[in-house]
């Protein structure tokens, strides 16, 4: 090649790369303008940003080769059709990330800023950066989790903006009751919970409905009476202390309800939101709320379910001890508390 005609040919490639990193630039210039719009966070442009750029790069490659060799880009068009299966494969994740940036989109599955939880990939934290081949999220011990886009489409994750934009999280844990400790309540019983006024209405309304009842249909038998029970009057008493705090939301779900009983004891399980979102501050209201309820449970007759402790087998060795002592097995029996005591 005559040396104008390579001059000119390094020149116009020149020329060439010039016109790209100028378009690229256009184009990076273009996607902060749109991150600075409101609707930025819901549409991101990023991905689409950088499949242009991919294009550019590429036709750019084609040029200066074309140009170079003083050929037709044609002729080096032409000959892609055979290297079809080789980009393909070569380019495998990034048309999978295209796709799966499409389609993340398009179906408003995550936007920067949202709490998503991916256990597969320990991520659990906030979106920082949506791009083309991955999704950045910052968990909240600071750490950085890059999640490729296409796994989001394939494996399951969970997006925590719902919650985060009905203004209540959710409270769902459940008190492990010690079934021993169930039982009816007798007049002195709702005598002494009758001092609670946050639901004194509560159980001057049902006595009054179950004295009704026993005068029209038990008579004067006993057996064959309704009575009130500990734990059901513990659990309306769960729920009217509930709706009294402004820390929980009256208007969305508020349930106290029991579960099916197991080895475990019986599961009272509180259903409640938090009116606020902020992690720190409906900490501190779950935790207010259970440590009121297990305080106040004795009041009710109830206790709590545990597996036995070094204290409770401690008091079973002294048991021991006081029958070998005593020679009367039985004067240790009676001196044994319940069962889950």
């Amino acid at each position: 090649m005559a040396l104008p005609s390579l001059v000119h040919s390094i020149c116009a490639a020149i020329i060439i790369v010039s016109l790209a990193l100028s378009l690229t630039g256009v184009l990076t210039l273009a996607n902060e303008q749109y991150q600075r719009r409101p609707e930025a966070g819901n549409r991101p442009i990023k991905g689409y940003v950088q499949v242009a750029k991919l294009l550019v790069y590429g036709a750019t490659a084609i040029l200066v080769i074309a140009a170079l060799m003083d050929q037709s880009p044609l002729l080096l068009l032409s000959g892609l059709g055979a290297m079809a299966a080789v980009l393909m494969l070569v380019f495998k994740d990034t048309i999978l990330s295209l796709v799966a940036s499409v389609q993340i989109t398009s179906n408003d599955m995550i936007r920067v800023g949202d709490w998503i939880e991916m256990p597969k990939l320990d991520a659990n934290g906030d979106v920082i950066d949506i791009a083309l081949h991955t999704v950045k999220v910052q968990n909240f011990d600071k750490t950085i989790t890059t999640i490729p886009t296409h796994r989001l489409i394939t494996d399951s994750f969970r997006n925590w903006r719902g919650m985060s934009e009905s203004g209540g999280r959710r409270i769902m844990r459940s008190l492990m009751i010690d079934q021993n400790s169930v039982r009816f309540l007798g007049d002195a019983d709702i005598g002494q919970l009758s001092r609670f006024a946050v639901f004194r209405a509560y159980l001057d309304d049902r006595q009054g409905r179950i004295s009704a009842w026993n005068r029209r249909h038990a008579g004067s038998d006993g057996l064959n009476a309704r009575r009130l029970t500990n734990i059901g009057t513990f659990r309306a008493y769960v729920l009217a202390y509930l709706r009294s705090l402004p820390s929980i939301a009256e208007d969305k779900t508020m349930l106290v309800r029991q579960l099916e009983p197991g080895e475990h004891g019986l599961p009272l399980q509180i259903y409640a939101f938090a009116s606020t979102t902020v992690w720190a501050r409906y900490e501190d209201i779950q935790a207010d709320i259970f440590d009121h309820l297990i305080a106040i449970m004795p009041e009710f007759g109830l206790r709590l379910f545990q597996r036995p402790t070094g204290l409770d087998l401690m008091g079973l060795v002294t048991h021991g001890s006081d029958v070998c002592s005593s020679g009367r097995p039985e004067a240790a029996v009676q001196q044994k508390d319940p069962v889950g005591a």
